[in-house]
């Protein structure tokens, strides 16, 4: 099977361990151990039963008990509708191997997350583009969407809110891709791993609360600040999950009991997480704003939702070329929009420890300054 390189991912590799000031950062400010069973209030509980565990497989579709508090992020969901898998970039690459194959029709919103469209054209489907674009808020066109719809429609995969651009559809254009997903018999693929973030409500709708065949996808990595559990969740009907499960021995089997365990423990004190989390953004896009509003050099569509904004630059240079002059004179990391098949534009991570987003971001207009002025 050949597939295209991950640009974002490999692009992060690169540069994230190096850089005096990373503010491309999409996880909002992860919490330590310590933290998260302080607030659950069960720090020697935790430790004392984690020194107990065998280190076996555990469950392998994800304990009852995780898998009972995921249901709990949705309106009508039973745990055969749910099963756990390594992130969300787990979770997505799991319904892809299930559900997509060759000759099949895909269509992928652009920008976003790359396997939405990468994985599917390695599975041999055709795979259509709607792009996201600047004048429309980077919202999908539900008449574009149409024209694209073929009899051979395997799915519809769409991200909510959306990284890279930080734009949230709502419940109403939600419903209209429903209804062109329904004309063909499609599934709705959307990665939620932001679900949470929309910057006033808090929780978008999910996908799967609106559509029998509509698949979530999510993690605790970017909303709830746990990357380093790498438990994600597919969420859908109870077929596409059987079939996930007997697809999951081949390239997952379970995930851990740690993992599972502390997992639980997240999600069963979600509120004081979310509002942590919240905080966090509604604080930090506050900085980012000023700084947009107050720069001559980059504008932006300002983010409804997640913990990511797309800047677009003044001066015709390619953004790879860009990032990486400003890493080298600045010490500043951000993502090219190359890297998100997007030339012209800037990634921006913004939940990450104010101080870094302030100091980053002063360096950042030092730059434009000294070198565009």
């Amino acid at each position: 099977m050949k597939i295209r390189d991950f640009g974002v991912e490999m692009w992060m590799a690169k540069y994230e361990n190096d850089a005096l000031y990373n503010i491309a950062e999409t996880c909002v400010a992860s919490i330590t151990v310590d933290e998260l069973l302080a607030i659950a209030g069960m720090k020697d509980e935790a430790f004392e039963k984690i020194g107990k565990m065998k280190m076996t497989y555990g469950a392998i579709e994800g304990s009852m008990e995780l898998r009972s508090e995921i249901c709990k992020l949705y309106k009508h969901v039973e745990t055969e509708n749910v099963t756990v898998t390594h992130g969300t970039i787990g979770a997505n690459a799991l319904v892809y191997d299930v559900l997509v194959e060759p000759n099949d029709h895909v269509i992928s919103v652009l920008p976003t997350y790359q396997q939405h469209y990468s994985i599917p054209e390695s599975l041999g489907a055709k795979v259509d583009i709607l792009p996201l674009r600047w004048e429309n808020g980077f919202l999908p066109d539900i008449d574009e969407l149409k024209s694209l719809i073929k009899p051979n429609t395997k799915m519809i995969s769409i991200n909510n809110p959306n990284n890279p651009t930080g734009a949230v559809m709502g419940l109403d254009l939600l419903n209209e891709i429903v209804e062109v997903a329904k004309s063909v018999d499609a599934y709705v693929l959307c990665d939620e791993v932001y679900r949470g973030l929309d910057h006033v409500e808090g929780f978008t709708p999910s996908i799967v609360d609106l559509y029998d065949k509509g698949i979530s996808t999510a993690s605790l990595s970017k909303t709830f600040s746990l990357a380093g559990l790498r438990i994600g969740w597919v969420v859908a009907l109870k077929d596409v999950i059987v079939m996930a499960n007997k697809r999951r021995d081949y390239n997952i089997i379970s995930c851990g009991m740690i993992d599972d365990y502390l997992a639980t423990i997240a999600l069963k004190n979600k509120d004081t997480i979310l509002t942590r989390s919240l905080s966090i953004v509604r604080t930090n896009i506050e900085i980012l704003n000023k700084w947009v509003n107050e720069s001559k050099h980059v504008e932006y569509i300002r983010p409804k939702g997640g913990t990511t904004a797309f800047l677009k630059y003044s001066r015709d240079i390619k953004s790879e070329e860009l990032c990486q002059d400003i890493f080298e004179k600045a010490g500043v990391m951000l993502v090219p929009g190359t890297a998100l098949d997007m030339e012209g534009y800037l990634r921006v991570g913004y939940a990450n420890s104010s101080e870094v987003l302030i100091e980053g971001l002063k360096r950042l207009g030092e730059y434009f300054d000294r070198y565009w002025a």
